[in-house]
């Protein structure tokens, strides 16, 4: 029913930036949070960043004033900048949502985009 298709992942110098993108698609009637979530090498998924329809924004306090999340229509971005050998780690995106004729949310995940940071 929902699709999520992640792109902008790669490998970076420390200090470079990074922008990715993950566009939702398919019978999408609201959706209430977009987000992205990444897990490091041996380390348990964490929330990266947030953004709710009405477009209040949440960071984890490691990427607060490097990332951006931002949203238009059924995109979620995410610019990462100033980038550390530490935000190496796969990079899910993951939206909330009701589809056409729902009546309750359901959460959907992307696939993972890796991010590489060298030093």
């Amino acid at each position: 029913q929902v699709q999520l298709v992640e792109s902008g992942g790669g490998l970076v110098q420390a200090g470079g930036s990074l922008r990715l993108s993950c566009a939702a698609s398919g019978t999408i009637s609201s959706i209430n949070v977009m987000a992205w979530h990444r897990q490091a090498p041996g380390k348990q998924r964490e929330l990266v960043a947030a953004i709710a329809s009405g477009g209040t924004t949440n960071y984890a306090d490691s990427v607060k004033g490097r990332f951006t999340i931002s949203r238009a229509k059924n995109t979620v971005y995410m610019e990462m900048s100033s980038l550390d050998t530490e935000d190496t780690a796969v990079y899910y995106c993951a939206v909330t949502l009701k589809v056409t004729f729902g009546s309750r949310l359901t959460e959907y995940w992307g696939q993972g985009t890796q991010v590489t940071v060298s030093s």
